[in-house]
């Protein structure tokens, strides 16, 4: 057994070891295979035996192994028991953050959430086209929707689609309730309990939770300032043979980055390489006012899957997402639709399709960005005022990745926070390994609330 052991690395030995352990397991170890003794695991890695026994007993624990007494630690004979029980807690921990977001708490100020502020939204706009909508047709009153969703709907996303150089058949284009429902879709018929998927490191935890609860092996790669780490990228398709990468190309949630043209082609290689598709997540797509590449244009519609929502830009209550794929997938896809939802509401895609048609949407969307790129000048200017660092810059957007030197735990953050009516998610719950992180995610609509100026600017 040849496990990589860095004794200066921040992750503190016993889990290196353990998660050096399972992952050989999960590759090489057959069900009552016998491991190395305590003695010659330590000798061999140069730690500690009790470095060593923590580790077995961990595993013990999760089901990955079982102790005979008098002879040692050996493969277990189900591992899936510990796939299900990483699944259950991995369900737990995401689902458990987000109650934490939704549930109402007086006059919290919501700042690390993923979603605009409600007086940001423009009533009169919405009301028009409700009003138009319901004047025009009781189709969307009473009855289902079509099974691919509203052709006119598809027909100006096509249009829009175009704009980003995306060149996709109407017949391609599958109506959503947003993209969770979206990523359930593609995830419930492309993957299998046990397969391993590749996700981003930060990356978009009501995901990771998502993909626990299908029972599929989580693996992060790292996300840099342009994009995803190229070479982490290839190390970990090497290893592990992915079915699907999720990668979020314009401005990334939680770190607010954007995909850069030479990452871009460089991960559509690897993928081309290694045979494995790409779900690109583009739910900020109209925040962006000059478009930058698409995986999905570059790719020309092959090996990616590409997964857009009005639900962040327009409303979060107006759930209309759709997916654009390659016209193999789209059947089955539809398929998983109609089995596990019947159909979207055509209500709410008549009420987007009045927007995208009467212009309204456009000149939402121009102010809009006018606006965020006020208050993330404000905030970047906030967080440098109290001594944060910033993971990076971001052009756009609405999410800014920081840490405070002087804090290495998240968690102490979140609770100061607390103590000011501030609500902040942890940076833990971002990692797909959800190790330990100085990291926070703050949505910058939220800095001018004199309690985020006070949070940020205070000394720590």
């Amino acid at each position: 057994m040849r496990l990589e052991i860095d004794p200066g690395a921040d992750k503190p030995l016993v889990q290196q070891v353990t998660e050096g352990v399972r992952d050989w397991v999960e590759r090489h170890g057959a069900g009552g295979v016998r491991l190395p003794s305590i003695r010659r695991l330590a000798g061999e890695l140069g730690v500690s035996r009790n470095i060593v026994i923590e580790a077995y007993e961990r595993l013990v624990a999760l089901g990955w192994i079982r102790s005979r007494p008098g002879s040692g630690f050996y493969v277990a004979e189900r591992v899936v028991a510990a796939d299900e029980q990483g699944a259950r807690s991995g369900m737990a921990d995401v689902s458990g953050e987000m109650w934490n977001q939704f549930q109402e708490e007086g006059d919290s100020l919501r700042l690390g959430c993923g979603w605009l502020p409600s007086d940001w939204r423009e009533e009169d706009v919405f009301a028009h086209a409700v009003r138009q909508v319901t004047r025009h047709s009781s189709k969307g009153l009473f009855d289902y929707s079509t099974p691919l969703g509203s052709p006119e709907l598809r027909i100006l996303l096509q249009e829009r689609l175009r704009r980003l150089a995306i060149e996709a058949d109407t017949n391609q284009l599958l109506m959503t309730g947003g993209a969770s429902q979206a990523l359930d879709i593609i995830v419930r018929w492309l993957l299998r309990p046990g397969d391993t998927v590749l996700v981003e490191s930060p990356g978009y935890y009501n995901l990771f939770g998502l993909l626990h609860l299908h029972r599929v092996r989580v693996v992060g790669v790292r996300r840099t300032a342009e994009g995803p780490d190229p070479e982490h990228l290839e190390a970990l398709l090497k290893q592990y043979s992915p079915k699907l990468f999720f990668c979020n190309s314009v401005f990334h949630n939680p770190t607010g980055t954007t995909l850069s043209p030479t990452v871009a082609h460089r991960v559509l290689q690897l993928a081309e390489w290694y045979d494995m598709r790409i779900v690109e997540d583009d739910i900020y797509a109209d925040f962006q006012s000059s478009p930058s590449p698409r995986l999905a244009s570059l790719d020309g519609m092959r090996r990616v899957i590409y997964v857009g929502s009005f639900s962040k830009s327009l409303s979060c209550s107006l759930r209309v997402g759709f997916i654009a794929a390659p016209p193999a997938l789209i059947k089955p896809l539809v398929d998983v639709k109609m089995l596990s939802n019947i159909a979207t509401s055509p209500f709410a895609e008549q009420v987007v399709a009045a927007l995208l048609r009467n212009g309204a949407y456009r000149k939402l969307m121009e102010r809009l960005r006018i606006r965020l790129s006020g208050q993330m000048a404000t905030a970047m200017a906030l967080v440098k005022e109290g001594g944060w660092d910033m993971y990076a810059m971001p052009q756009g957007g609405m999410f800014l990745w920081l840490r405070h030197p002087m804090v290495e735990s998240s968690g102490e953050l979140v609770a100061r926070a607390h103590g000011k009516d501030i609500r902040l998610s942890p940076g833990q719950v971002f990692l797909p390994d959800a190790a330990d992180s100085p990291w926070l995610r703050i949505n910058v609509a939220y800095t001018n609330d004199p309690r985020a100026v006070e949070f940020l600017t205070e000394p720590v």
